[in-house]
Order: C-alpha cells, then sequence, then structure tokens
C-alpha cells in the first residue's frame, strides 16, 4: 500500500480532525519506522519510495513473487538486515553494495546465476546465505568479508571453492552441502575460527587437510566418494565433536581415530569398512556410532543393533585380549598423567622446539625443561593451557629463544623474566587478559611479530613504539581507544598493524604519512571515517585518504 512508503512523512488523520492529543500521542515526536515485514505476500515488485524509510534497520520481502529489487534500496544505509530469500529474483542490484552497516543478508531459494563482482565491499556482513541458486562461481572479491561469521552456499552448482575464502578469518560456519566441489583448496586449512564446515553430496574423493583449524568442531563430509581416510588429516582434527562420513567408500578405520579425544559423534554408516580399530572404545566422549551398512567381518550384526554403548564396551573388551605387545607403549588416553606424557626428545633434539600445549596445565611441569639439557631451544609452544603467569623457568633458554608461543592461556601481567630473552623475534600472546605490557620489554631489540588479539588491553601499549625491529603488531579484539601517529611513524619497519575489533572512536589523519604499512586493519572500530567502502579499498587507498585529511 502507497502510505507504508509515506508513513514516515505524512500526518496521521486523526491528527488533523483532533488537536487536543494528549503527550503520548504527540505524533509529531513519532519515531521513523525502523522494521518493515512485508513477507509471504504476492508482492511482484518493491516501489523505489523504499527510500522514503531512510531510518529502516530490517527489511523482511521474504516469500513473495519479486523478480528484481529497486536500486533504491542502496539508499538504505542504516539497513542492518535484508531478507529477500523465497522469491524469482535473478539478479541482485548493484547498488546494494552501498549499504555501509548491512550486517544479514538472505538471498537463498531464488534464481541467481551469479552474485555481483563488488560483494566484498559489504565489509560489515557477518551471515550471508547464497543458498539454492544457480551459481557456478563465487566472486573473489568475498575474501574482503573479513567479518562474515556464517556463509550458506549450499544447493549451488559450484566446481570449486575459491582460495581467497581463507581470508575470512571470522568464519565459523561454511555450509558448502550439495555442489560439485571434487576438491577444497588447501589454503582453507588455514581458516583459523572455522568451527563447522558441511561438505556432504559433493564429488570429493578425499577428506580435506585442516592443520590450522584447531577450532573445528563439526566436519560433514557423508554423500561423497572418499576412499581413504588419511592418518595424518586426523592428527589434525584434535577439536572435533561430531564427524560424519556416511555413504561414502571408506575401506579402512586408521588406529589414529584415536587422536581425536573429544569426538562425540561418529557415522561411518554405508561405507566399505571391513575391520575396526579396537581402540575406538577408548575415545571418551564418545556418545553415537553409526556403522551400519558395513561389511564388516568381526562385530556381529545384533551386535550393533544394540546401541553405541554396548558396542564400546565389546571394542575395549578386545584391547584387554590383544594387549599391547612387548615394544608397544600403552594407548595415551584421556586418563594419562602429565608426568606419564613424554616431553619429545626428538623435537628438541632436531627441531629445537620444545613443546607442551593443549594439555590444559596450570603450570608447566619441571619435566618439561628438565629435559632440555644441554640442547639450544629455538622455538617454544606453551599454548592452550591454563597458565596464568609467564613460566619463570624460560630464562633458562634465553641464549638461543626466538620464537614463544603462549596464546590461549589466562596470563595477565608479564613478568621481568620474558624480558631478559634478548634474542626473541616472534612472540605469541593471543587470547589471554593482559590489559598492559611492562616497559622492561624495551629490551626485546630484536622483536619483529607480536600477537596480542583478543586480550583486554584499553591503551595502545606505549612500549611496542620503542622496539625498532617490529614489522607486525596485531591487536585485534581489545579495547584500544587511540593510537599515535607521530610514533607509529618513527617505526621504520612496521609493515602490518591489526587493530580490527577495537573502540578506535577516530583514526588520525597523521596516520596516512605511515608509508611503510603495507597491511593496515581497523574494519569493526566505532569510527564515523574513512567509510566502509574506504576500508575496502585496502591499505594504499587508506593512507592517501588519510593524508588528504591532514589539516594543511
Amino acid at each position: 500500500p502507497e502510505h507504508v512508503w509515506r508513513i514516515n512523512l505524512d500526518v496521521p488523520e486523526e491528527a488533523q480532525q483532533n488537536l487536543s492529543f494528549g503527550a503520548a500521542d504527540r505524533w509529531w515526536e513519532q519515531t521513523d519506522l525502523t522494521k518493515l515485514i512485508l513477507a509471504s505476500n504476492k508482492l511482484q515488485s518493491l516501489s523505489d519510495d523504499v527510500q522514503l524509510l531512510p531510518a529502516l534497520t530490517m527489511l523482511d520481502v521474504h516469500d513473495n513473487q519479486l523478480t528484481s529489487l529497486p536500486s533504491a534500496l542502496g539508499q538504505l544505509e542504516n539497513l542492518q538486515k535484508l531478507d529477500v530469500s523465497h522469491n524469482k529474483l535473478r539478479s541482485l542490484p548493484e547498488e546494494l553494495l552501498q549499504l555501509p552497516r548491512l550486517r544479514s543478508l538472505l538471498v537463498q531459494h531464488n534464481e541467481l546465476s551469479q552474485l555481483p563482482e563488488g560483494l566484498g565491499q559489504l565489509v560489515t556482513l557477518e551471515e550471508l546465505d547464497v543458498s539454492n541458486n544457480q551459481l557456478t562461481a563465487i566472486p573473489t572479491s568475498f575474501a574482503l568479508l573479513v567479518n562474515l561469521v556464517r556463509l550458506n552456499l549450499a544447493c549451488n552448482q559450484l566446481k570449486e571453492l575459491p582460495a581467497d575464502l581463507s581470508a575470512m578469518k571470522s568464519l565459523r560456519q561454511l555450509d558448502c552441502t550439495k555442489n560439485y566441489l571434487e576438491t577444497v583448496p588447501s589454503k582453507l586449512a588455514t581458516m583459523a575460527s572455522l568451527e563447522q564446515l558441511y561438505l556432504r553430496k559433493n564429488k570429493l574423493r578425499s577428506l580435506p587437510e585442516f592443520p590450522s583449524c584447531k577450532l573445528l568442531k563439526e566436519l560433514h563430509a557423508g554423500e561423497n566418494q572418499i576412499e581413504i581416510l588419511n592418518a595424518e588429516n586426523l592428527k589434525q582434527l584434535s577439536s572435533l565433536c561430531v564427524l560424519e562420513l556416511r555413504d561414502n567408500k571408506i575401506k579402512a578405520v586408521p588406529e589414529e581415530i584415536t587422536v581425536l579425544q573429544k569426538l562425540e559423534r561418529l557415522d561411518l554408516a554405508n561405507n566399505d569398512i571391513s575391520r575396526l580399530p579396537y581402540t575406538l572404545g577408548n575415545l571418551p566422549q564418545l556418545k553415537f556410532l553409526a556403522l551400519e551398512g558395513n561389511p564388516l567381518r568381526t562385530i556381529r550384526r545384533d551386535l550393533l543393533q544394540k546401541g553405541t554403548q554396548e558396542l564400546l564396551k565389546y571394542l575395549r573388551s578386545k584391547i584387554q585380549d590383544d594387549g599391547p605387545g612387548p615394544n608397544e607403549e600403552p594407548p595415551v588416553t584421556a586418563m594419562t598423567l602429565p608426568s606419564q606424557s613424554k616431553v619429545n626428545i626428538h623435537a628438541i633434539t632436531t627441531l629445537k622446539l620444545l613443546e607442551y600445549s593443549d594439555k590444559q596445565a596450570a603450570e608447566i611441569p619441571a619435566a618439561v625443561f628438565d629435559a632440555v639439557g644441554t640442547n639450544p631451544v629455538a622455538t617454544v609452544n606453551f599454548s592452550k593451557n591454563q597458565l596464568r603467569e609467564i613460566p619463570p623457568r624460560l630464562v633458562e633458554l634465553k641464549d638461543s629463544l626466538c620464537d614463544v608461543s603462549l596464546g590461549f592461556n589466562k596470563i595477565s601481567s608479564i613478568s621481568s623474566e620474558l624480558c631478559l630473552l634478548h634474542k626473541l623475534t616472534h612472540l605469541d600472546l593471543r587470547n589471554n587478559v593482559l590489559t598492559a605490557l611492562p616497559e622492561e620489554m624495551e629490551a626485546l631489540k630484536r622483536l619483529h611479530t607480536i600477537n596480542l588479539a583478543f586480550n583486554r588491553f584499553k591503551v595502545f601499549p606505549s612500549v611496542l613504539y620503542h622496539l625498532p625491529a617490529l614489522e607486525t603488531i596485531l591487536l585485534s579484539n581489545n579495547q584500544v581507544g587511540s593510537i599515535d601517529p607521530v610514533q607509529l611513524k618513527g617505526m621504520d619497519k612496521l609493515g602490518t598493524l591489526d587493530l580490527q575489533n577495537n573502540d578506535l572512536l577516530q583514526v588520525p589523519p597523521e596516520l596516512g604519512n605511515c608509508e611503510n604499512l603495507r597491511s593496515l586493519l581497523l574494519e569493526g572500530n566505532p569510527f564515523r571515517t574513512p567509510r566502509a567502502a574506504v576500508l575496502a579499498k585496502g591499505t594504499a587507498a587508506v593512507l592517501e585518504y588519510l593524508r588528504s585529511r591532514i589539516p594543511t
């Protein structure tokens, strides 16, 4: 109806008739319309008058008969959610790409054969659903959607995924069900936030590799043509809770499946598996195991029908029968105490690596440091524990230590011991509870990369300005409110500065003078300028824009 578009402009009729309004009904104080829901009607088009509703934050027109969208949608600069799903759209207007605050774009169940090339300009997007269309390719600009959390590409005609998707650092859920994928680009393995991946009903011949997807909890790859489960691939999936591989052609399950200590659901139904490793019975969290439709020789069919717990009990009883041979070590289960889990001496001597990570330990056992002996150690990885302070004995390694990872702990302050590691070049302290860095860190003259993402910094740590070798500062997801462009300009080597998702209310124009910066990341801050469209053009354009704003 025409008057819906004019609802902000027209004086209500009753106001003209009755001027003795109570204070609550004064129409001239009414607020502008923010939500408009026109779903499940028979609309064939939307009027350009939609631009008369500039305050709209949500527009829902799903389940209509729209064949196109008005270009005036691009005027709705407060729009955060747009649902145009279940229509008959053949294309999306380019003007849509101008929406600076759009967080959710739902276009599933339409007739789209392609997406606008510049879709990556919508850098604020957190949710994008393009499933059930006729897409054969994904625009490369997708890589710019660094705030995207959920992406649904299911039920299209995609033969491949662009490797650039790996740049989506916030992506937690990726659904590629029912396409024509034969492989998954190896670069996707670097998507550090990915938690759920759906690859069902494609044409995959092997399970993709995911070395960096440390948070991956669910992997659904049923109804493909996977023949082999590679033991190496399984080792990388230590956080996995759900592994769904039904209706494939898998012939064997490797013993290494037991590294998936967090696995709760394992679906291997309708494959070609003839025998199972008995150690499967040792998975401590496993609640659901589906094996029907396999030519299993060692397990009677009636046992399969008794359910998961009986099956696991049977498998465990078989381990006892076999028992570890004379040269075999007992399997490391969730019950092995830290004192029993050997320090990897081989890694110390050949790789110069001291690792004690993902153990949820409150402190590093003395045995770990004792094992080093006189060997030089260059790299220490104590990430994913419950450490509350820097292990004091790190100082013992100061003559050789270059690279320290202490991410994903509960460290709240940096002790002076760390400041004595004068050869340190890489320091990873992400995902802790740090609020400040001590001035003594000035001593780390060789430090060129520091990762402080996901901490609690409210101010930019001033000691960083005094570290001349710094090339990379990663400070995303903190609460930093300001930066000093003059001090930053003095940092000749600084090439990467990541300040995404902080509390910067303004970006000082003088930052444009830091011409050494090759990568400046500022998305997800509350400042108004530079606008998202400028940020999307990349670092060089942002620096140029900032320089143009310096008062002369």
